[in-house]
């Protein structure tokens, strides 16, 4: 989900996050196989370098990232196409919109999508990067990472977001995006919650990182989408003495790979999965709709402007709509 803590900052421009960090400072045929899947490179290692076939999606490169961030990144994202590379296309994005950055080079992200097949409960699977430069020169580093399914299963979302807000400072965000009222529908909340044990899972990151606080965000409609397990929290260590990557490495890293697997065992994308009915695919296309549709007003059409221009704003955001159908 990545939806907007709204704390007054530029947020990042990520699809369904309303994820701000705090204000530090004032079936085609495909000719290119690179092109197939985020971890394109895999497909071109033996190619020599000046074949066209060596390069890979910049998504991939995360160039800013401290090591655990970028190691987590690619494990999540291999997973992801491990698991479910059936189930979607290939990458198909214009290269202004896979890779994009403001005038002065001091703002850069890069936007990878995936659509899923016809025959599949995958919508869209997404994931990107920013690099955000501030005044002081240090940067605020994000990361985002999610999957969206079709109304015709009612599984939830799977959303994650991590963001290096300095060298000592992190946000971290994780969770499976509820698409039922959970007070009106005790089953679903005992199927993907209680049964699967994330409780424990959220517990852990407070009991094994002391520096680990509650981040909470100053919108209430984030408040609301976010399930009672959802993972939102700020790390902040004293000093720059590699705590930091030993947390992403040691408690986040094991913790959203788990997340992850058992969102995938519990969706059953090869099984028959959730039967769904009419009524109950119209209120999924509402709610999922909504959700969409509120993180572009309230988020990016603001905050992409500010950071990359109008121009590449409108051609970023134009492709968002699109694949986001709103």
């Amino acid at each position: 989900m990545a939806v907007h803590l709204s704390l007054g900052v530029p947020s990042s421009p990520l699809p369904l996050t309303f994820l701000r960090p705090p204000k530090l400072l004032s079936e085609p045929i495909i000719k290119n196989p690179s092109r197939t899947s985020f971890l394109g490179s895999r497909c071109a290692s033996s190619f020599p370098a000046s074949s066209p076939m060596e390069s890979r999606p910049k998504l991939m490169e995360f160039p800013h990232l401290l090591a655990p961030h970028r190691d987590l990144m690619i494990t999540l994202i291999a997973a992801l196409e491990t698991r479910l590379d059936s189930h979607l296309l290939p990458v198909s994005l214009p290269p202004d919109v896979e890779f994009y950055q403001n005038e002065t080079n001091s703002s850069q992200g890069s936007l990878c999508i995936r659509k899923g097949r016809d025959s599949s409960p995958i919508d869209f699977m997404l994931a990107s990067w920013l690099h955000l430069k501030q005044p002081s020169g240090d940067a605020f580093n994000i990361t985002n990472l999610q999957v969206y399914l079709k109304p015709t299963t009612n599984a939830p979302h799977f959303q994650f977001e991590l963001v290096q807000c300095s060298p000592t400072y992190l946000i971290f965000f994780l969770d499976l995006t509820p698409r039922k009222d959970l007070v009106l529908n005790p089953d679903y909340l005992k199927t993907f919650y209680e049964h699967n044990q994330l409780e424990p899972l959220r517990r852990q990151l407070d009991e094994l990182v002391p520096e680990s606080k509650p981040y909470f965000s100053s919108s209430l409609y984030f408040r609301q989408v976010v399930s009672p397990t959802g993972i939102l929290v700020s790390i902040k260590s004293e000093a720059a003495d590699g705590r930091i990557e030993e947390i992403m490495r040691d408690n986040i890293s094991p913790i959203a790979n788990q997340v992850l697997g058992l969102w995938i065992d519990e969706c059953d994308f090869e099984g028959s999965g959730n039967v769904v009915g009419e009524n109950e695919k119209s209120e999924l296309e509402k709610r999922d709709y909504m959700i969409k549709s509120k993180a572009v007003q309230m988020d990016l059409s603001a905050s992409m402007p500010l950071q990359f221009g109008q121009e590449v704003a409108d051609r970023v955001l134009g492709v968002i709509r699109t694949v986001f159908n709103i």
